[in-house]
């Protein structure tokens, strides 16, 4: 966290996670932008199997993305020269994501980024230390996957307040 952030903001979960995570991106981009890889370029190289190939409606799902989204990027990806697609040999209608030579030598830039990044998060953050952050965001996990009841709780506070749920719905 910088000077500039509040206290208040220091202790917002959200707020410590959405900071950090653009932190970590921009950092990312910084180091891959001499070598045309984006952060979210990188993501997407370092889930593709470098032998066989991944199927294309795998690769979304395990990025926590849009279909939409990841379609355009791999089409430019294509476009630089590092994937091509390649229909299934048992099952036409499904489509492999391949590394092209171009591909695997990005990926490898990709793979050694998180590894130094993660080397120097081990040097300032003991193992202990880094059980705990895992523990934490694991109960983080936990508590995103109760949204209903949170949706409760808020439509409940709201009426305390004299706010009802119809008024801000979308028409």
């Amino acid at each position: 966290m910088n000077a500039y952030q509040s206290e208040k903001q220091k202790k917002s979960i959200d707020f410590s996670i959405k900071a950090t995570w653009l932190a970590i991106s921009k950092m990312y981009n910084v180091l891959g932008g001499d070598y045309d890889i984006t952060h979210s370029t990188g993501f997407v190289l370092l889930n593709i199997d470098k032998e066989h190939g991944t199927p294309a409606t795998k690769i979304a799902p395990m990025m926590g993305m849009e279909a939409r989204s990841l379609t355009r990027m791999l089409k430019t990806m294509e476009e630089k020269g590092f994937i091509y697609r390649e229909a299934d040999e048992h099952d036409r209608r499904k489509v492999m994501i391949k590394l092209t030579e171009e591909g695997r030598r990005r990926r490898e830039m990709s793979k050694q980024t998180v590894k130094v990044f993660q080397g120097r998060i081990n040097d300032v953050v003991t193992d202990r230390e880094m059980q705990n952050f895992f523990k934490v965001i694991d109960k983080i996990h936990g508590v995103i996957n109760h949204q209903q009841s949170m949706l409760q709780e808020i439509q409940s506070n709201l009426a305390l307040k004299g706010i009802k749920d119809e008024d801000l719905k979308k028409a």
